[in-house]
């Protein structure tokens, strides 16, 4: 699945773009298939589970996000200078840990490629908006963050994930700088010229701002989701908690409030289609199937066929490494949950959750600190390291920004800029 992404887009360009939703249901079918054939009900349950479970608030949660924020629209003359991006960016990485990083990435990435569609090379602009806005500035807060999020249901306090803003403000620190200082070599390598019909300057103005009051629903929604507990719901065998299916139908409400209250206008000056949202619906189905298998030999622990590497994760480096290389090609979440469970058991062996975990917070606070960070800077790792990494990619892609290739992202940037960064950061704190 990930080198069907990785290289029908290089290779067969106009078979992808046509088919891409046929290739992910044949991968998804291949592993399927035999899964259903050897282990019968028990793959059919985790089959229709990660549909259930993970799937389906996963695809409400990015569309009601995609769909709110497609209809908010900044007008008026904003230029994409080297500083200004810098603002932009700073102002999302600022937004990721209250609204989510895909709420915030889904907000910026319009205005930010308008700012500069009079730019030549806007490619590395995109991908430090990837680094930033939609991975490193959601590790403040349980909103930011899926992984954040478990641990705020697991018990981590709401606050504590404050203590990973020292790292935070160094890996946006080193990534903001280097930014700034390529960003103004390509603008003077440019010509620079503002495009005619932004020689008279309008005043910035949002249009469009009733959304805001959706997207504080969608975010009151999912955090309810997490504080709540109105009892179990058993579909199709799945047991899941009423108030998930009570969030996505008010996530469902946002998008629809969204669609009937904003002017058609607005979404069209937005350059709003729906082929991002549908691009990532067909592919993630089929990465979220196909990950069955991973996630569970994750899962077994100790049990399983990564019980080396389990069993090799002692130091707070190692849950930093581990943790975030897996979080780059795996869903961070279920990752962060391994690594959380394997602190708790390696410190407090026998201990009820509710004890234990206050106890990780306080007197081994640098092994939770490693593993919340690794979970979610990491997710800048890939394409499919973020939910909203994705989508930044498509709608770029669709406004006629360049984008490098799965392999080309990781060679080009990840390699290059990433992990020296978090080999500072390692340096330093772990």
């Amino acid at each position: 699945m990930l080198l069907s992404i990785a290289l029908f887009p290089l290779l067969a360009p106009e078979f992808w773009h046509h088919h891409f939703g046929k290739v992910s249901a044949f991968w998804a079918v291949v592993m399927a298939g035999p899964f259903l054939y050897a282990y019968e009900g028990t793959a059919l349950y985790e089959i229709i589970h990660i549909l259930l479970a993970d799937y389906v608030p996963f695809i409400i949660l990015l569309w009601s996000l995609y769909t709110v924020s497609g209809g908010i629209l900044l007008k008026g003359s904003l230029r994409g200078t080297p500083v200004v991006n810098v603002v932009i960016l700073t102002l999302g990485t600022l937004l990721a840990s209250w609204m989510g990083t895909t709420g915030a990435a889904m907000l910026l990435i319009r205005p930010f490629l308008r700012a500069n569609d009079f730019r030549k090379n806007r490619t590395f602009m995109v991908v430090f908006f990837i680094f930033l806005v939609a991975n490193v500035g959601g590790s403040l807060t349980p909103l930011g963050d899926p992984p954040l999020f478990l641990g705020f249901l697991h018990g981590v306090s709401f606050f504590w994930t404050f203590n990973i803003l020292p790292h935070m403000l160094l890996v946006a620190g080193i990534l903001l700088v280097v930014y700034f200082f390529l960003d103004l070599y390509h603008f003077r390598k440019e010509t620079g010229r503002v495009p005619a019909e932004e020689a008279e300057k309008t005043p910035l103005r949002l249009e469009g701002i009733h959304n805001f009051i959706f997207l504080a629903g969608i975010i009151g929604a999912v955090l309810m989701s997490g504080m709540a507990d109105w009892g179990q719901v058993n579909v199709m065998g799945v047991h899941r908690g009423l108030q998930d299916w009570v969030r996505d139908g008010l996530l469902v409400a946002m998008g629809v409030l969204s669609m009937a209250t904003t002017r058609v206008e607005i979404r069209e000056d937005n350059d709003f289609t729906w082929f991002p949202i549908i691009e990532v619906a067909y592919l993630f189905v089929g990465i979220f199937i196909t990950m069955i298998p991973c996630l569970l030999i994750l899962k077994a622990g100790a049990n399983g066929q990564l019980a080396f590497l389990i069993n090799a994760v002692k130091a707070p480096v190692h849950y930093f490494w581990v943790t975030g290389a897996l979080s780059g090609f795996l869903d961070n979440a279920p990752t962060y949950l391994t690594f959380f469970n394997t602190a708790l058991g390696s410190h407090y062996p026998g201990m009820a959750e509710s004890q234990a975990v206050p106890l990780l917070m306080t007197e081994n606070a640098l092994y939770l600190k490693a593993i919340s960070a690794g979970a979610v800077f990491f997710g800048a790792c890939s394409y499919i390291g973020n939910a909203p990494n994705f989508m930044v990619r498509s709608i770029s892609e669709e406004a006629g920004t360049p984008m490098p290739s799965f392999f080309g992202y990781i060679l080009k940037y990840t390699v290059v800029f990433l992990l020296p960064t978090f080999a500072v950061v390692t340096l330093i704190f772990f």
